[in-house]
Order: structure tokens, then sequence, then C-alpha cells
């Protein structure tokens, strides 16, 4: 499959088919968690609260039944987030490891042991494309997604069919049709009474739920425009070795290709992106953008990307981000209200006047999201609380997706034409070989993108 996919016209083309998710119209997709598209304004300043359910916010996870937990994805996300779990509370062990490369599997087993005193049996280490199938089938109660996001849908669905409880690192998928598949499984994990976290670790902050909470107190009035950014330094890259295979040179050095990491809008911004879904309740329904390419040293994607979002009440919302080294960094939201401005900058989450004057300043507390993802996980297991946040973060993602489209072709983007496109990104099988993909693999041009 040609890696030319970002044609404006070729996902446009497919509109009529529709997946599942695609019939449903724009906010139709509310998440089980109590977000979704209830706070859509009545008048130009009607302030309407937004109800949105939280579990207990413990400072550990409850005693209970001993929750066995299988990392698929063992690089350093994986192993970071093995680690989150077990400190996450008491009854908590890690018991299978998948990874598509042997070295991975060992360093993650490695540094369980180091950390936390647990030794993964070596007959539940499994390596290569199938390794998640294994994981799942191993005898766990949890499994922990860390893949690069490519691979995320499959191994969704594939643990909620065998009745797992799921944490998911963000991003969920990469394209559309992976955001259907996880929006499908979520369906059906929702009906299992499965539980599933995602890593939006804003979302289990002490101090940005104390903002939201009084967001929703009429904090600011009513949201009427938003900054969300997330400039910062270059990430890492992996230089070629002769002795690797073009397969596994792209995996390894994945966040700088496209159809593994959905480039870094998709990959890294989408936390902004989310605080900004869940504040204003809703998703934009259009994007136009822009972004270049300037400093990477590998990979297919741009550097930077700054798009403006509409939403369906005309409201509108700007996003920026970058990696690039010795720029201006920050990585933060603004939110506009009638009465005053919401921010969650370096000096934390707060509401200043227009001024810049301290109204209210949102608690923290010293527990890391990271782990705090885990306790929440934990304890909607062990308390039987429904809690499934897959919807709302494919929804997200699909923003970030619908604004990557945007930049790439130089075009407007909706979100209809995006949940309703059948873009696919990557090649059609997965070897661990040569497979012609980087010799035809282009970073897009805006305004030429249309051209085959």
């Amino acid at each position: 499959m040609s890696n030319n996919q970002f044609s404006r016209r070729k996902f446009l083309a497919s509109a009529a088919a529709v997946g599942a998710a695609g019939t449903m119209g724009v906010g139709a997709l509310t998440s089980c968690a109590g977000g979704g598209d209830k706070s859509a304004i009545a008048g130009a300043y009607d302030w309407v609260p937004t109800e949105y359910k939280f579990p207990p916010m413990l400072a550990t996870a409850p005693e209970g039944k001993e929750l066995k937990a299988g990392v698929i994805g063992c690089g350093g996300r994986g192993s970071g987030a093995a680690i989150n779990f077990l400190d996450a509370g008491p009854g908590l062990t890690i018991t299978a490891l998948g990874d598509v490369f042997q070295d991975r599997v060992d360093s993650c087993r490695e540094k369980i042991l180091k950390e936390k005193g647990q030794e993964v049996p070596i007959e539940n280490c499994f390596v290569g494309f199938d390794a998640f199938e294994k994981v799942i089938d191993s005898g766990v109660d949890i499994i922990i997604l860390a893949t690069p996001p490519k691979f995320r849908p499959e191994h969704f669905e594939a643990a909620v069919k065998a009745r797992k409880h799921v944490f998911m690192e963000k991003p969920v998928a990469v394209d559309p049709a992976g955001i259907r598949q996880v929006l499908a499984a979520a369906k059906m994990a929702e009906s299992m009474g499965l539980k599933i976290v995602t890593g939006t670790q804003r979302r289990h902050q002490h101090n940005y739920i104390n903002l939201y909470k009084e967001l929703q107190n009429n904090g600011i009035g009513n949201i009427v425009s938003a900054n969300v950014y997330w400039n910062g330094g270059k990430l890492w890259h992996r230089d070629n070795n002769p002795s690797w295979s073009e397969m596994e040179w792209m995996i390894r050095d994945w966040v700088n290709w496209c159809w593994l990491s959905g480039d870094h809008i998709v990959e890294q911004h989408v936390h902004n992106l989310d605080v900004a879904m869940w504040y204003f309740g809703q998703h934009p329904v259009k994007a136009n953008g822009f972004g270049s390419r300037q400093r990477r040293p590998t990979g297919d994607q741009f550097d930077n990307f700054s798009i403006d979002y509409t939403f369906g009440d005309g409201r509108q919302m700007h996003s920026m981000c970058r990696q690039i080294n010795d720029c201006t960094n920050g990585v933060y939201e603004v939110f506009h209200g009638t009465k005053a401005i919401a921010k969650t900058d370096g000096n934390g989450p707060r509401i200043v006047d227009a001024a810049g004057n301290a109204l209210f300043s949102a608690e923290g507390s010293e527990t890391s999201p990271y782990v705090q993802e885990h306790m929440n996980l934990v304890t909607c297991i062990r308390q039987d609380i429904p809690w499934n946040q897959a919807e709302e973060t494919a929804i997200s993602n699909m923003v970030a997706i619908m604004g990557r489209v945007s930049a790439y072709t130089g075009k407007e983007v909706t979100y209809d034409e995006m949940m309703n496109s059948d873009m696919k990104l990557g090649p059609d099988t997965f070897i661990m070989g040569n497979i012609g993909y980087i010799e035809t693999a282009k970073v897009p041009v805006p305004g030429s993108y249309e051209k085959e």
C-alpha cells in the first residue's frame, strides 16, 4: 500500500462507505463516563454545566483480590507503565510481557525485578508480532497496551474480546479506520462491564480536576475560546543500523513515522486537545491549519503544526505544537471565559482576571497522574465502578487526526469527513523484513497533496 495516504480527494471519495461509528452524527459519540456534547451553549453567553463523573481519587488503590497484568509493548513507556501499575496499590503483579523485540522484553523484565522485586516468569515472556495474543491468553486480568499507536486498535479489540480490563496509552489510533475500531471495541467493553482507562494523565490529575469543577461552578462564565500548546524540543530518534531490516528500524524509530505514531500532533499534542474536549464538553466540527518540516533527521513527519478549530456553536480554539530545539517552549492550555480566564501554565491550574490577578488556584496532590491512572483502574475493578475512557479518548484522538490532515493537505477538514473516511495508514502486512515502504515515503506538501 502506498504511504501517500493523505489525499483529501481520496478520503472524501469514500465517505459513502461509513463504518458503524461513522453513521452517527457529530456529537453523537458521548462518553460512557459522562462526557460528550452536553455543554453546547443555548445562547451567545449562556453557561451550561457539563456532567462528568470521576472515580474515587484515592491515595492508593483499595485492597481486594489479586490482579495480574500483562504488558504489551515493553519499551520506555511500557516499562514505565508496568512500574506505575505496581505502585498503584496492594495485590498487584505483572505476570506476562510481550514485544516484537527480545531486548525490549528483557529490559522490561529486568526493570520490574530491580525496582519492584517481582520476577516475571520466563515462560510468560513473548516475542513477535503475535506476542500480544499470547500475553492476552496467559491468564492475566488486566492488559497494559503501550506499543507504538498503530497497533493499539487491534490489540485493544483482542483484549476486549477476551474480556480483559485494559489500560491503554494514548493515542489510541493513527487513522480513522483505527478510531472506528476502538469505538466499536469500547461499546463492546461497556456491554461486558469492563473497566478501561487511557493514558490521558490530566483527567487523573487532582489540580486539573479541581479546575474543571470550578469551571462547572461558573468560575469563568461560558468558555468563549481557547488556546492549547505543546511546544517543546526534539524527541529522540534512532539512526538506521545496517543489521536492522526496514521494519525493525521503523519500529525502533517509531515516533518519527506517521503510520506508527500519527505524527506528534496525534502522539503528543493529543494531551492538550483532550483537556480542551473535556473542558468544552464537545469536539470541534472542522479544522483549518498548516505545518512544516524543518529539522527532523528521520521519518516523514512535520516539526510543527498550527490549527484553528471551530466548534458547532461557532466558538474557536487555536492549537499549536512544535518539536524543535532552542525555541520558546510551553505546554499548557488557556480558556477564555465571559467572566475570567483559566490557565494551566507553569504557575499551575488557576483562574485569573483580565489583568492577570489570581481569582482561584486549583489544589493538587503529590500523587503522580501516571500512577493515579492505575489507581483509578484498580479501584474501579475492585469496587465494580463503571469506568470506560476509550470513547472520549478516541474522540480527542480524531480531533488531532483532523488537524494533521488539514495541515498535510492545506485544506479545511471536517470531523464528519474524518469519521467517514476509510483512511488507513501503513503497510498491509507486518513482517520483520524489508517492505519497500521507506523508498516511497514522502513528506507531505500542503496544496499539492491531492496529486497522486
